[in-house]
This record gives C-alpha cells, sequence and structure tokens, in this order.
C-alpha cells in the first residue's frame, strides 16, 4: 500500500445526477473499495450493469507489488534493500522514465530518491530518526537523480546501495491511469476513477449528458461538505497536494513538520502554499507536479505552468497578511463549474 498517500491531497467530492435520461434508462456501475492505504470510487455509466471487480483488483495487486514500499517483497522494496538482481517491470520503467521527465522540468524540485528523507522525517514505512543540520548534510549524500540510471535489461543501478526509492508521489496517480486504461480497452466510455482524492475522468456522465462534477476542498475548512471549487472534466486527470491535514507535531519540541521534503535542502518545506492542484491528461503527470509544486512554491510554479501548455494549475496560499487566496491558470478557470 501507499500508506503516506493517505490525508496528503484533497479530498474530492463526486457529484451524480439521475440515471434516467429521457426514455432511455442509463445504469450506473459504482465500485468502491480500499487500495493503497486509502478508499477508491469508480462509476461506469452506460447502457447495462457491468462487473469489473477482478480487473480493479488485478491492477491494484500488479502496482502494489511493483512499487509498494510498504510491501516487503515488491520489487521496489527489493530494490532499497540493496537487491542488484531485480528486473523491474514496464510499469516501474514507464513510472522511472515520467519522473525522471518531472525531476528535469522541475529543476529537482520532484526526485524519487528522497525516500531516506522521508523515512527520517517519520513520512515512511522505514524509521523515524532525529535530525540535525549535520545529519540532514550526511543523508542527502543518498539523494540525487542523477545517483540512478535504468539499463536497458530494466535492472536499476545505484551509485550508493543506500539509495531509497520511493515512487508515492507518482504512483497512485499512475495506477489511476493503469484503471482507465484496463476500463478503456474493455470498451466503455463513461467512467470515472477516484483514488483517495486523485482523479482522471473519460467521456460524460451520460446520466445527465454533461461532464462529470468534481468539488475541491477547501483546505481551511473543517466542513469537508463545501467545496473551495467545483469543476466539469472530461477527458482530464486531477491530482492535488497540501500539507493541511498531512504533518506531524514533535512531541517534545511541540514543532510542526510538514509532509511535504524539499529534495534540494533536505528540510520539510513550510511555506504559504496550502495546496495545489494539477489539471493534466494523464494522473501520473498531475499527481507528479502537484507534489512538486509544494516545494516549489508559488512564484517557480507560475513559471511553469505558463511554460507547460498541456498542464494547469490551482494554488492556494496565503498572502503576506495571511488571508487565504487562489491562484487559477487559464485552463484551470475554464473548467470551473460557475465561471468568475
Amino acid at each position: 500500500m501507499f500508506k503516506r498517500f493517505l490525508s496528503s491531497f484533497y479530498i474530492i467530492a463526486i457529484l451524480f445526477s439521475s440515471c434516467k435520461n429521457n426514455d432511455q434508462q442509463i445504469y450506473k456501475s459504482q465500485f468502491n473499495g480500499e487500495a493503497f492505504g486509502t478508499t477508491y470510487s469508480i462509476i461506469i455509466t452506460g447502457s447495462e450493469t457491468v462487473d469489473v471487480h477482478q480487473e480493479i483488483d488485478s491492477v491494484i495487486r500488479v502496482v502494489n507489488q511493483s512499487m509498494s514500499t510498504y510491501i516487503p517483497t515488491s520489487d521496489i522494496s527489493r530494490i532499497n534493500k540493496g537487491d542488484t538482481s531485480v528486473v523491474v517491470d514496464h510499469m516501474f520503467e514507464e513510472v522511472f522514465l515520467l519522473s525522471a521527465t518531472v525531476h528535469q522540468k522541475t529543476g529537482g524540485y520532484f526526485d524519487p530518491t528522497v525516500g531516506v528523507l522521508v523515512n527520517a522525517w517519520g513520512f515512511g514505512p522505514g524509521k523515524q530518526i532525529a535530525l540535525n543540520d549535520r545529519k540532514i548534510d550526511s543523508l542527502m549524500t543518498y539523494v540525487g537523480f542523477s545517483k540512478v540510471q535504468l539499463t536497458e535489461n530494466r535492472q536499476l543501478i545505484k551509485s550508493n546501495p543506500a539509495i531509497y526509492f520511493d515512487f508515492n508521489a507518482i504512483a497512485k496517480g499512475y495506477a489511476i491511469d493503469r484503471l482507465g486504461k484496463v476500463l478503456s480497452d474493455k470498451g466503455f466510455d463513461n467512467y470515472l476513477i477516484e483514488v483517495g482524492g486523485e482523479l482522471i475522468t473519460k467521456g460524460i456522465n451520460t446520466s445527465s449528458k454533461k461532464p462529470w462534477v468534481v468539488g475541491i476542498d477547501d483546505p481551511l475548512a473543517k466542513d469537508r461538505s463545501h467545496p473551495i471549487r467545483l469543476l466539469t472534466l472530461k477527458n482530464k486527470a486531477l491530482a492535488s497536494s497540501g500539507n493541511y491535514r498531512k504533518f506531524r507535531v514533535d512531541p517534545i519540541s511541540g514543532e510542526k513538520y510538514v509532509h511535504t521534503i524539499n529534495p534540494l535542502t533536505g528540510y520539510t518545506q513550510n511555506s504559504k502554499v496550502l495546496a495545489v492542484s494539477v489539471l493534466a491528461n494523464d494522473c501520473a503527470t498531475a499527481d507528479a507536479y502537484a507534489t512538486s509544486f509544494m516545494a516549489m512554491g508559488l512564484q517557480k510554479t507560475k513559471a511553469l505552468i505558463a511554460s507547460e501548455d498541456e498542464l494547469d494549475a490551482f494554488v492556494v496560499y496565503l498572502d503576506e497578511e495571511n488571508q487565504m487566496q487562489t491562484l487559477s491558470s487559464k485552463g484551470f478557470k475554464s473548467a470551473f463549474l460557475s465561471k468568475e
């Protein structure tokens, strides 16, 4: 399971319309369960009911076996333990290559080798340790995407055996994409897949003949029934990241540590940015950039979004007077249910 995902993203509220469309009966097949340390909800609408439980379970199983740091026998866990004989599957390879792309475009703010720090700060499956400047400098020796490579035979080479891979900031989004591919391959044209607040949509909600409608949580509100924005999505993926619920407080010092770790410094990233939502064509990409933007901060995020045509973002942040503000790219604004 990717347990670190739980509560580290917005909760997405899924809104549905009637299942009758004029005189034609429209059926809604819904599947709910637990996966990757959180919950999932999958809705398929069409002219008949369907059963895809087996397909869902299969995707969850193979993604976990490939990339879950919480399963001791998974490929990534064996690699982290120093097993150099592991030949990774094509899913691992795809995630590795996409990670390399996002790493480069974000200037290193996205880095799956940050796992040793995730554990040290107390947000991973490994042992939490007491940290100071000297210890963090020491751990940074094992951080850096340039220190790893994937061979043509799909074997991972690490410059230091202590480098610890952590795909948790991209693997859940990738799993959602895999679920979507399975449904599309089976001929389903209208569905919504949501896992722990991240989602992908295809087609429309045929019960209403309208795009799927989803809501983004207000990071400062305790009541999650009133989202800060409603969006209409069609053939798009949405992923979000935030520090407003995922953090820990040191029992001795009382200091608050958020789960976003800056891989360039080794420290947790406290900032005025409360949460980020990203729209992209696939959920793995949206997932990776949402995490990156939390570490990059407002200005760097704005600059990168302006340079990437296929990315859009919605940022919730505090201004100089600690008042909540929002920033939306043009593409994200066009998805608002009620235009501003």
